[in-house]
């Protein structure tokens, strides 16, 4: 037998207790966690912008107080700009990050639209671009921004209007014919219709369509007039729709992008006092951060939540580190942050979870299935958990699509990444209606059979010749097509462990495949990266850790895999972990989120709950690594 590491488990228990300690230590004083989204140089940068427009449009309109207001926030976020501009002279999402064409180009506008700006930054920034996209010139620009995103004007859309409201384009008329007309009159339209008229931008960016539509239709209408009179009779109604779905926070999704690039279209299309604005300038002020920037989005707080009881219960030991009454109040908090009522932006039915607490947070599957993991964990399946429960599950059931998979927020709303299925999602999904299969109502439990079975064939149809998977919500910046192979892999591996366990889906040739692939991708050192060859991170080397220590636990697939080899892995892998953590004391958090129109971002939380993950569930099969080390003749720790 192949000898394999040697993993002291007091030090392993020691690591474990320190990194528990210290996700426990981060919760508010409401008992959940929060997180902290990494500062972000586009989110800033279109915040700049936008308070720009404001200043502009509103100097003989608005309150004086307001306008002093905005220019403090403003001068602040571009001084952050320029004091976080990477070496080459461009910008990337997060400080830290590679510079990126789409990032690059907004702090240019910004800074362009911006008088207290530097002109040594701003010089930077334009030498960056010319570099990169070949020239400053309008046209190139734009075909460089619109060739980027392809046939989805989710983001190039915004990136052009931006431009052009900065100014960076020129001044003439000619300039709005580089922003694509977004058909914001079909916003009026039945929501039903959405999937049917084939929009091009995902669900999700109703606002910017309804924003960015009518500044385009403003400065270049149409020279159909039967179409130009459409969209006229439209704008008041579309109007009145950004002021219906706007949350009582004023941020759309709390995302400061989104937000932003509605303040700046209303502005400039002569609503620079119009409540929507009012609102959105609001929520701007409400979210800068001290030194002057602004985060991707307000907060992550179900999620991480969520994401960190799953991590406190890999060990299979939550209430060691959770009393009964902290358990309750959480589970108190997560059923009261299911939604009720139909959702008044994407129409979603009740029942779903979003990412955050607050007001601008749509439901989505990712959420859902993690507030349905977590509501297991945390016990007392009373009345009132088995209802929540039976709405979620119901939810999820009523978002899976036709090839069987799951997509983020609307069933078969577009061909567009965020609204189609992805294998991420579909194990989420999987899991949390495995872990309540047999607690709700019988007719319920064949629907969610049915509905395994349909995944699990979306599963096999989507694994790569090579056993992985790639989702949709991460990534890597070094990855080839910064893809995230490992963190797919490793998440559904974790979902299919579980069916594993339940016996009822055959799974062992999918599951084979994803721990060979895992196998195969582990470095050198013991870590993981994002894909085959790249540096080891500790969010992706928990992720794979934790998946395949969960898979010692449910029965081996028997074609050309051992036991052996996959503690081997194991061992390593919570070698280099508590290595490279100090002990489980030192978490550097590295770029994998991916936001909308994949804009990275890095949480604080996430090295932190996976490692408490990862070490968790390794602790429970230590003692095998060490019984294999005795029997390879190298002894092992009792």
């Amino acid at each position: 037998m192949t000898s394999i590491p040697e993993l002291d488990r007091e030090q392993l228990r020691q690591a474990l207790a320190r990194a528990a300690a210290m996700l426990l230590d981060s919760r508010v004083p409401a008992g959940h966690w929060e997180g902290e989204l990494s500062s972000s140089a586009l989110s800033t940068a279109t915040a700049v912008l936008a308070l720009a427009v404001v200043l502009r449009e509103g100097e003989r309109r608005l309150d004086r107080a307001l306008l002093d207001t905005c220019r403090g926030l403003a001068d602040r976020g571009a001084d952050w700009l320029a004091e976080n501009q990477n070496s080459d002279g461009g910008f990337g999402d997060t400080v830290g990050s590679p510079s990126n064409l789409s990032t690059t180009v907004l702090v240019w506008a910004a800074l362009t639209a911006t008088e207290s700006s530097s002109d040594q930054s701003l010089a930077a920034t334009r030498a960056w671009i010319t570099k990169n996209a070949g020239s400053l010139d309008g046209d190139a620009l734009a075909a460089a921004i619109s060739d980027r995103y392809g046939k989805d004007r989710t983001f190039s859309a915004p990136i052009l209007t931006a431009c052009t409201l900065a100014g960076a384009f020129g001044s003439d008329a000619r300039a709005w014919t580089r922003v694509p007309q977004l058909p914001f009159e079909l916003a009026v339209c039945p929501p039903q219709w959405f999937k049917w008229l084939r929009l091009p931008v995902v669900s999700y960016a109703l606002p910017a369509l309804i924003a960015i539509g009518q500044v385009r239709h403003r400065f270049r209408h149409t020279r159909n007039p039967l179409l130009r009179l459409l969209r006229s009779l439209a704008r008041r109604r579309s109007l009145e729709l950004l002021h219906k779905i706007q949350p009582a926070s004023g941020g759309y999704l709390e995302a400061v992008p989104l937000t932003s690039f509605v303040i700046m279209s209303l502005a400039a299309s002569g609503q620079v006092g119009h409540p929507v604005v009012s609102r959105s300038l609001d929520f701007l002020a409400g979210t800068a951060r001290s030194d002057g920037a602004w985060p991707i989005d307000t907060n992550l707080a179900t999620w991480v939540t969520t994401q960190s009881l799953a991590a406190l219960a890999a060990g299979e030991n939550l209430e060691s580190h959770l009393g009964m009454d902290q358990r309750e109040k959480l589970r108190r908090w997560l059923l009261d942050q299911q939604y009720r009522s139909l959702h008044p932006y994407t129409h979603a039915d009740p029942g779903g979870w979003a990412w955050t607490d607050l007001p601008g947070g749509v439901p989505d599957a990712d959420d859902t299935a993690g507030a349905l993991l977590a509501l297991s964990h945390l016990g007392s399946i009373d009345a009132e958990s088995i209802q929540a429960a039976c709405a979620g599950v119901q939810w999820l059931l009523d978002l899976q699509n036709g090839d069987g998979g799951i997509p983020t927020f609307c069933r078969g709303w577009g061909r567009l990444p965020f609204d189609r299925s992805s294998p991420d999602l579909t194990a989420h999904a999987l899991l949390a209606w495995s872990s309540w299969q047999q607690s709700v109502p019988p007719q319920l439990r064949t629907g969610l059979q049915s509905a395994s079975r349909r995944g699990v064939d979306y599963l096999a149809g989507s694994q790569r010749e090579d056993g992985a998977w790639v989702p949709l919500w991460f990534g890597n910046q070094s990855a080839p097509g910064q893809e995230n192979p490992t963190y797919g892999t490793a998440r559904v591996v974790l979902a299919l462990n579980r069916l594993v366990r339940d016996g009822d889906i055959p799974v062992e040739g999918l599951r084979g495949r994803g721990i060979h692939w895992l196998l195969a991708a582990q470095n050198a050192d013991g870590g993981w990266g994002g894909a085959r060859g790249v540096d080891s991170t500790v969010e992706e080397t928990a992720l794979a850790v934790q998946a395949l220590a969960d898979a010692l636990e449910a029965a081996l697939p028997t074609r050309g895999l051992t036991g052996t080899s996959v503690e081997a892995a194991v061992c390593k892998g919570a070698d280099w972990l508590i290595s490279e953590t100090r002990g489980g004391s030192d978490f550097k958090p590295s770029p994998i989120g991916l936001y909308f129109s994949k804009l990275w971002y890095y949480e604080r939380q996430y090295p932190v709950i996976f490692t408490v993950a990862a070490l968790g569930r390794a602790a429970s099969t230590a003692h095998r690594c060490a019984l294999s080390s005795a029997s390879a003749g190298g002894g092992g720790n009792k």
